[in-house]
This record gives C-alpha cells, sequence and structure tokens, in this order.
C-alpha cells in the first residue's frame, strides 16, 4: 500500500499532463507527459512540466516545474506551436535526453539534462549520417510520439502516426541511434502495422494509430500504443525490438469497453476520446499509465493509473478504470472524497465517443492554473458517476455536497444496475449544500454509482461515507 492516499487521477485535479510516460530513475518515479490547459481548445498549448514521487509512495507526488519550455526549440522561438507527447531516457553519458514533436513539422527534436526533472537544454534534431533531418528527406513520414529504450550504447526510437484513409503513414516505425542520441544508425522500419497496412493480420481492428510506448519486461519487448479505436491502449510483444511484435491485447481503455466483469463487454462507462501512456514497473508492481477527458472535450486530460497483472505466460489483461489506482488497494470507506475521482461517467445511452453537448464532465471553478478542487457538472437527468472501490466497515450514513437548479434526487447503488440503496433529495441552490440520508452496509469492499434524477442540471462537489 501507498504510505500516502493515492488516488485517480494521482496528481492535483487542476493539473492536465496526459500522455503521461513513467520512469524510475533512482528510488523516484517520474511522469514526463505533454500539458494542457483547463477550458483548452487545442492539444499541448503549455510548456512540458514533470512530477515525481517516491516508489514506495505513490500518493505523494512532486511537482518539479517546468522542465522545457515550448520556445527553446530554434524552429519555435515564438511559441506559436505545441509540445506535443514526449519521452525520456538515460543516455550511455549518464545524461538525461527528452525527445519530442512540435505540431507543425515533420522533425524529432531532442533537449538534454543532466536530471531527471531537468531542466533542459536543447540539444538536436534526429539525423541521418549525412546530416539530413529525419522526417524531411524524401520518403520519410513525418515524425510524431516518440518512445525511446537505451541498452548500452545504443537507443532504440519508435514514432509514427497513422490516420484511416492515409496510405503514406504505414505504421509504428524504429530507428537506431548511435550514442551521441542523434545520428541514426539504421534507416526506419515499421514494426507495427497502421489501418491501412493490418488487413488480415492478428493487429486488424486494433491497429496502430499512434503513442507509441517501449519497455523491455523478463527479457522481451513491449511496445505499447493507442489503437485505431483511440480510446484503448494495446500492446504488443517481440523478442527482439527490430521486428517479430505479435499483438498481444488491450491493457487499458478509458471507456472501460471490453470488461466484462461487471457490466457487459460493448457497454462504455465513460465518454471516450484519444488515449495516450506507458507501462512501468514501480516498487516491483507493474503499472499502466492512461489519461481521461474532462470538461466535456479532448483537450483538458488528465492522468491516471491502474495496476498490471503479469502472467505466466507474459501477457498483461485489460484492467478496468478505477479511482484507487495507484493506492495498492480500495480506498478507506470513511470520510469525505471529492467527486473529480469518478472513474465512471456516463449518461443513460452509454456512449462510447465524447458527446460534448451531452455529457456528464469534470469541471473546475476559476481558469487554467488556479488551483480549484474539480468537481461534477453537466448532471441531467440520468446521469451516473461511478466511484471504485472503497473497503467500507461500520458504515451507516451517506452525504453528498452538491448544488445548481437542479432540485431532483440523487440515488445511490453499489453497481451500476444495482438496486437504489439510498434517494437523497438535493437543493435547489446556488451554493454548495450537503445532504445525508441513512445508508447501512455489510461491512466489504464496495463501487458507488450516483445517479442524478430530474430536472436542470446539478453538479456534484463530494461525497461522505460515516
Amino acid at each position: 500500500m501507498s504510505k500516502h492516499i493515492a488516488f485517480n487521477p494521482y496528481l492535483p485535479s487542476y493539473e492536465y499532463l496526459p500522455d503521461g510516460e513513467p520512469h524510475v530513475f533512482g528510488d523516484r518515479v517520474y511522469i514526463f507527459g505533454s500539458h494542457d490547459a483547463y477550458n483548452g481548445f487545442i492539444f499541448c498549448p503549455l510548456d512540458y512540466i514533470c512530477y515525481s514521487a517516491p516508489v514506495d509512495d505513490l500518493g505523494n507526488w512532486r511537482y518539479e516545474g517546468v522542465i522545457y519550455p515550448r520556445t527553446a526549440d530554434p524552429l519555435n522561438r515564438d511559441g506559436k506551436m505545441c509540445l506535443y507527447a514526449p519521452d525520456v531516457t538515460k543516455g550511455p553519458d549518464g545524461r538525461y535526453y527528452l525527445y519530442y514533436c512540435l505540431d507543425k513539422v515533420p522533425v524529432m527534436s531532442v533537449a538534454v539534462a543532466d536530471t531527471p526533472a531537468g531542466p533542459y537544454e536543447f540539444y538536436g534534431y534526429i539525423h541521418d549520417q549525412e546530416g539530413r533531418r529525419l522526417g524531411e528527406r524524401e520518403g520519410d513520414e513525418p515524425q510524431f510520439d516518440p518512445a525511446v529504450l537505451t541498452e548500452g550504447d545504443i537507443t532504440y526510437m519508435y514514432s509514427g502516426f497513422c490516420g484511416r484513409g492515409d496510405r503514406s503513414r504505414t505504421g509504428s516505425r524504429v530507428v537506431i541511434l548511435k550514442s551521441d542520441m542523434l545520428t541514426m544508425r539504421t534507416e526506419p522500419k515499421t514494426v507495427l502495422p497502421g489501418s491501412e497496412y493490418s488487413s488480415g493480420t492478428e493487429f486488424e481492428g486494433h491497429a496502430f494509430f499512434e503513442a507509441s510506448s517501449i519497455r523491455k519486461v523478463n527479457g522481451k519487448y513491449y511496445l505499447a500504443y493507442s489503437s485505431e479505436l483511440m480510446h484503448e491502449l494495446c500492446y504488443a510483444i517481440s523478442d527482439q525490438p527490430m521486428d517479430g511484435f505479435h499483438y498481444a491485447g488491450v491493457l487499458v481503455s478509458n471507456t472501460d469497453l471490453h470488461i466484462d466483469s461487471y457490466k457487459p463487454a460493448k457497454m462504455s462507462m465513460c465518454f471516450g476520446a484519444n488515449n495516450h501512456g506507458g507501462i512501468e514497473n514501480i516498487g516491483g508492481k507493474w503499472y499502466i499509465f492512461y489519461h481521461r477527458h474532462t470538461n466535456g472535450t479532448w483537450y483538458s486530460r488528465q492522468g491516471c493509473a491502474e495496476e498490471l497483472t503479469l502472467l505466466e505466460d507474459g501477457t498483461f489483461p485489460q484492467v478496468e478504470m478505477t479511482s484507487c489506482g495507484l493506492n495498492g488497494g480500495p480506498l478507506p470507506g470513511i470520510g469525505e472524497y471529492p467527486a473529480y475521482l469518478a472513474c465512471n461517467l456516463f449518461t443513460k445511452k452509454h456512449s462510447i465517443y465524447l458527446d460534448e453537448e451531452n455529457a456528464i464532465k469534470i469541471m473546475q471553478d476559476g481558469r487554467d492554473g488556479d488551483e480549484e478542487i474539480g468537481y461534477i457538472g453537466n448532471m441531467k437527468d440520468g446521469a451516473t458517476a461511478g466511484f471504485k472501490y472503497f473497503d467500507c466497515k461500520g458504515v451507516s450514513r451517506f452525504s453528498v455536497t452538491t448544488r445548481g437548479y437542479a432540485g431532483g434526487t440523487i440515488e445511490v447503488r453499489t453497481a451500476w444496475d444495482g438496486d437504489v440503496l439510498a434517494t437523497l433529495s438535493i437543493p435547489f441552490s446556488n451554493v454548495w449544500e450537503t445532504e445525508t440520508v441513512d445508508l447501512k452496509l455489510e461491512d466489504g469492499v464496495y463501487a458507488f454509482y450516483l445517479t442524478y434524477c430530474g430536472g436542470g442540471t446539478a453538479m456534484l462537489k463530494s461525497f461522505t461515507l460515516a
């Protein structure tokens, strides 16, 4: 168990760090990702930041500050381009190398630092032995979403983006870099097929889209990626890093599609959109890091994580989204919990993809950068927020704190389709108000599903177990 209670999202509710790549350096795990804005209108408009935590205390995250400003790249001195998803590796010289792409140029940039959390300084662009930049040569595919793995004096760098209908993009591609971390030793080679090249292969239906992420697990190479369905992170396994990858399954979906343990496999339990993340062994356990969407848009994403189980055959079964991801077990079934910890958000339709107009959503007051605690908004009739899991002992009372021009009720269940265990009438109010009801539960581990019934639109700040 974590020394501090760990939640999903694992960073503060006002932090929007998607595309999270976790890496353990020394006794800390560092999260490198892109940087969204609350109420943003584009992906990744802000400077790179970093958070880290002790490997034995995954509820204790430290803000490392801005590690690389978007204007540091010579191609972006005016800051008009966005910094897309990065990755970091420790080079053979002991320094740390940050690989990234800007949103309007096809090349791969590199920055370097003496410590994992930087600050990083611009270093150069990936190029061939003639000095020509990768992505600009005739026949090159544009660089996108790097994944890097260093072994000895060579580094494997994966990259790629494959939209449907575009046969000029083949899939996830790999090159080997020299020890200078910039010069290509090999030409790019496609190792995972995009949707235009997956027909008849084991990747069909889950073809590569973007978000390459490479790790080595018990001597084998695991390449995670976002599939053509976007909401799921899949993975492939090979005995070698340059070819031979076989499709292995889905690690996580930010809709919980395919999971059939607590609901039908084809039922979505959250509004999904794109996804990006990576696996990492932290303190002897494997985790998958991914992101969710907030504010009813694609552009305000937050990092989440779940513990994986490595089976004897080397595969990881898909994990469900929870509110307690890095905690090492259920959350204590007592006290007040903020509503932004919801891992399930759905309406009567159970839509797979984000419906911006009607989506129940995580929100916050204020503007981006304001340290305002998140809450759930746009709760219309039939909207449900789900929270998992809580180890309850002696629970006898249940409270909700709400506001909004609503005036309906909130029904409490311990399964999405379970019996109503309690009903709370909530006031028509423009300030936060708390209502309490008796709720008798036998001791055990529970999920909680809160459904709004009535007219208007409600907001949910928190619920309390007592």
